[in-house]
């Protein structure tokens, strides 16, 4: 059996699964049992909403759990903590209708070639062969699971299970480490079947114990444990446990399992491409009066409070202070041995997914999440609009997930995130951590407008004060061009019937018109054609031609007729292919359009559908999505082209518009 890792090192364990699987449950079991307690944990209600470090030690050797949130709404919060980890333990509920749920978090770790293991939560309620739940849980997994265990049944419950490893049988003793009992006979024969078929899945990347096995030679239980080893590093296999935390089931045996199964840090640190001494960060938190603390892995060697590190710019700094982390408690320490956790301070540069080397730093580049849900927000006291900026960049700091926008159209202030139980989480985080009170409303569609028809009129501005007077006189041209082609302006004029230098400020002008036409939004798709006009050698002005370009401008499109115009955005939907159906009829009830659908490239039972729909129709699309389908369907959107609104939703826009502006 391999033997444990210098207790001098801290290995890195991340614990991935979906809400109500019992993943924060199953952290804490992990850390009562580690000293000394019962293991037994209920699964708690509700959800987490942010990674949460836990230092443990068992049998001599030390561990940082990083316990990740499962809700599709917080998993950006662990886009930068997974990859520092050196394997990580998926939970599942024991239910196979819930395998599906599995399947975002086994990619993710797929993608990023971390170790892991599965460990089926809530064992004592399962229902059904437990190779059934194998079945639904292999359908979501491109590495092939290896079950470690078989269970012993006993009046319809689990009561035990034999490790096939080890081949041995344990009872499960609620509160206490389970007792060693011999293979019940009714079950010998099963656990001879499932135990080779546990060495044909591990001699498929072992041609020594293939050959073992076509010859009837019984391999050593070294070998076995060996391979076991070796191939989950690799990410060959991914073993399968199970147990439940409300019980203290099965715990101590995933803790002997990290015991042995867990890599060292180096092989984090070579995925990270991070060599020699180092941390990453993994994580920011502005936490009060201790200022930014950045949460990292220490990698290569042990990191000192007085030690230099190289940051992301290519500047030097040594850490404020050295905090070991044990949950929201926070010790300060003058050193971290290598692979554990720690917060630093005072490094106000550093950022999530910065490497700090001892002479070179690099950037982890991750792919960011797509915002699929806006709120617009303004302060209830304008008092407070400057605290509001200085708030919305440390939470922007501390969240992969956030995104702030100053939309330049509707001039509003927007939070985008990952849903709505996201964004409102992070306005009650403004309101406790700092006293910012914030209004919310949906964001504004950016309607635009453009005119049906061509007309010409003369714009004049005329106006006789004391002294020198305004005097501009132009005659346009207006016409709708293509959707699409935005705005063009051409000049002309000949025999001087406007001076060169004041043609600039008639376009001017007729621009300053068009950011508001007659239903009440900017103008587009209009050409401009300035074909003659009058000026006065003393009274005409760059101010004159603006106001007369303005003027003729506003003439027009009274004259022109309006078009109300939206944006149509382009959506890329991820689904599982169950739910295909129904979010093509959801798309249908929101005035969408689909434009086709293709197989998931990479995500066997998923569809990718592309969509058009209208921007008004986006804001809480996400969530019905989620609704159909258990929460795991998502999209990403782009700007694609502006189409005209007729009928009753056209006149519907213009009434609130002219409401809102009484």
């Amino acid at each position: 059996m391999p033997e444990s890792k210098s207790a001098n090192v801290v290995r890195a364990i991340a614990v991935v699964g979906p809400t109500g699987a019992g993943k924060t449950a199953l952290t804490q079991a992990l850390a009562s049992a580690a000293s000394g307690g019962s293991g037994a944990v209920p699964n708690a209600a509700g959800q987490s909403t942010e990674t949460q470090f836990t230092a443990i030690d068992f049998m001599g050797d030390h561990y940082a759990l990083i316990d990740t949130p499962g809700a599709v709404d917080f998993l950006a919060d662990a886009d930068f903590a997974l990859p520092a980890a050196d394997m990580a333990i998926v939970v599942a509920d024991s239910d196979p209708d819930k395998a599906l749920l599995l399947q975002p978090f086994l990619k993710t770790l797929e993608e990023l070639n971390i170790p892991h293991a599965i460990f089926i939560n809530k064992i004592d309620s399962a229902r059904g062969r437990i190779r059934d739940l194998l079945e639904a849980l292999q359908a979501v997994s491109a590495v092939p699971l290896v079950a470690r265990q078989i269970p012993i049944w006993k009046d319809e419950k689990v009561a035990g299970y034999v490790d096939l490893a080890l081949e041995r049988a344990f009872q499960y003793e609620p509160g206490k480490p389970s007792k060693v009992i011999d293979i019940p006979k009714d079950l010998a024969e099963r656990e001879t079947e499932a135990r080779f078929h546990m060495l044909e899945q591990l001699a498929d990347f072992d041609d020594t114990l293939m050959e073992q096995l076509l010859s009837d030679v019984t391999p050593d239980r070294d070998v076995v444990f060996a391979d076991l080893v070796r191939e989950m590093r690799e990410s060959l296999i991914v073993p399968v446990f199970f147990g439940s935390t409300s019980q203290g089931h099965g715990v101590r045996r995933l803790l002997k399992a990290f015991r042995h199964d867990t890599p060292a840090p180096s092989l984090a640190a070579e995925r990270l491409g991070l060599l020699g001494g180092g941390a990453y960060v993994m994580k920011i938190s502005h936490a009060g009066q201790a200022g930014k603390l950045a949460y990292a892995r220490v990698f290569g060697a042990k990191l000192s409070d007085s030690d230099q590190v190289t940051l992301s710019d290519g500047s030097t700094a040594r850490p404020g202070a050295l905090f070991s982390v044990q949950g929201a408690q926070t010790k300060k320490v003058s050193s971290a041995p290598e692979g554990d956790v720690v917060a630093i301070g005072k490094l106000d540069p550093v950022a999530a997914g910065d490497a700090l080397g001892q002479s070179q730093a690099i950037r982890i580049a991750r792919k960011k999440r797509f915002p699929v849900y806006q709120l617009a927000i303004a302060t209830k006291d304008r008092k407070d609009d400057v605290r509001l900026s200085g708030a919305l960049q440390k939470l922007v700091d501390e969240d992969a997930g956030l995104e702030i926008v100053h939309d330049q159209t509707t001039h509003e202030v927007l939070l985008q995130g990952q849903g709505e139980p996201h964004l409102r989480t992070v306005i009650d985080r403004l309101k406790a951590r700092f006293n910012v009170d914030v209004a919310t409303a949906p964001p504004s569609t950016p309607y635009k407008e453009s005119i049906r028809k061509k007309a010409e009129v003369r714009g004049r501005h005329k106006k006789q004060t004391g002294g020198h007077g305004q005097f501009g006189d132009c005659v346009i041209q207006v016409e709708p061009l293509p959707r699409g082609k935005g705005f063009e302006f051409v000049d002309k004029i000949t025999g001087g019937a406007i001076p060169r230098q004041w043609i600039p400020a008639v376009e001017a002008g007729v621009k300053d018109a068009m950011s508001k036409g007659a239903i009440g939004f900017p103008v587009v798709d209009v050409a401009v054609t300035l074909i003659d006009g009058s000026f006065h050698s003393v009274d005409s002005s760059e101010h004159s031609f603006q106001q007369a370009g303005r003027i003729g401008m506003q003439e027009a499109m009274g004259q022109c007729g309006s078009v109300l115009l939206e944006p149509i955005e382009k959506l890329t939907i991820y689904t599982p292919s169950s739910g295909t159906p129904k979010i093509n009829s959801a798309v249908s009830s929101h005035n969408g359009q689909i434009l086709g659908f293709e197989p998931r490239e990479g995500w066997p039972g998923w569809d990718k559908v592309d969509v058009y729909l209208p921007h008004a129709e986006r804001q809480n699309f996400i969530i019905e999505l989620r609704s159909l389908t258990q929460g795991l369907a998502t999209f990403e959107a782009s700007f694609d082209h502006m189409v005209e609104v007729t009928g009753r939703r056209a006149d519907d826009v213009a009434k609130r518009v002219q409401g809102s502006a009484a």
